[in-house]
């Protein structure tokens, strides 16, 4: 675990330091990454680029990343968010050495609840996620200032969905006084943030006098706000299968045909190919009956449902030819 970092590659100087010297905050760091692929393929599952990983790839995503597009600024903020996620709920929960509780919120809140339980310490999260995932970017390059960006995107995306919860104490539960605490929002939330800021986030380009991102349309340079995700260059095309950028392409890919102007219909996933319908066997659950006290007993039921598939280029170019000829 102390020669590899969170995408395979041999770790740095400093990360193998950080590693001997605290294996639980590097065992977390890996699970956190791990949480930040899951995050990305489910909330771009139905996008032209679904966060496929790469087998056999130091980078995970292959040479998509070599691009500093929109997709490249939501992989650093959703892996830069699901570190600080994955260090504050271990912290939480005892895992590690060096950390515990948020001490600093305690007494009473205006007056109206006292300040109790365990309150998640983000900024232990914050400063950690920081600390490690930062210290990558040893350039000082627009592609760097565009990643170190983007990280503090990420985590300011974890601080800014924490939540309050309370309990209520007195007799039969009379809620005569509450004692509430700090907490993160499931990381699902995070994700969907921060899919949104994707969808709207800016091209920029660097001011070398400053060496500051400033958004490059518009009348006036502007610098981006530090929650909006930024990108130097657009990605050419994730339709088609292109070894040389790392598009996989959206062959075979499952599309619906029921939302023709939404992501995941066969409209934009198949990039105008068309798509090739499939019947297939699908099995359910079905004649459920529940038995006391908790248990549910379910018999397993099969229909057949269409399935559509997107076209290749290859199907598109053979019709043609069917029809010159």
């Amino acid at each position: 675990m102390c020669n590899l970092d969170m995408s395979g590659s041999y770790l740095l100087s400093y990360h193998q330091k950080l590693c001997h010297e605290n294996p639980d905050v590097i065992i977390n760091i890996g699970k956190g990454a791990k949480l930040g692929i899951e995050e990305c393929q489910q909330q771009m599952e139905n996008e032209r680029w679904n966060c496929s990983t790469v087998e056999q790839d130091t980078s995970v995503f292959g040479k998509v990343m070599q691009k500093a597009s929109q997709e490249k600024a939501f992989v650093h903020a959703i892996t830069s968010a699901s570190v600080v996620h994955q260090i504050t709920r271990a912290c939480r929960r005892g895992e590690l050495r060096n950390c515990s509780c948020d001490e600093k919120i305690d007494g009473r809140s205006d007056g109206e609840f006292n300040w109790g339980g365990c309150s998640d310490n983000i900024a232990y999260g914050l400063r950690t996620a920081k600390l490690f995932v930062d210290s990558f970017e040893k350039e000082t390059d627009a592609k760097a200032m565009m990643n170190l960006h983007n990280n503090l995107v990420g985590r300011r995306a974890v601080k800014r969905h924490m939540i309050t919860k309370c309990k209520c104490h007195g007799i039969s539960e009379s809620c005569e006084y509450m004692t509430c605490w700090r907490t993160m929002a499931p990381f699902h939330k995070v994700g969907n943030f921060l899919k949104q800021k994707h969808q709207h986030a800016f091209i920029v380009t660097v001011d070398q006098k400053s060496k500051q991102l400033l958004w490059a349309k518009g009348n006036f340079q502007q610098k981006p706000s530090r929650d909006d995700l930024v990108f130097l260059e657009k990605f050419p095309d994730y339709c088609v299968r292109n070894p040389g950028t790392g598009s996989l392409g959206t062959t075979g890919r499952s599309c619906n045909q029921n939302v023709p102007e939404d992501h995941g219909s066969c409209d934009i996933l198949c990039c105008g190919r068309g798509y090739n319908t499939i019947q297939v066997v699908e099995e359910y659950k079905c004649d459920c009956t529940v038995q006391w006290c908790c248990q549910v007993n379910c018999k397993t039921c099969r229909r057949i449902v269409d399935r559509h598939m997107c076209k290749s280029p290859e199907d598109n170019n053979f019709l043609k030819d069917i029809a010159h000829n």
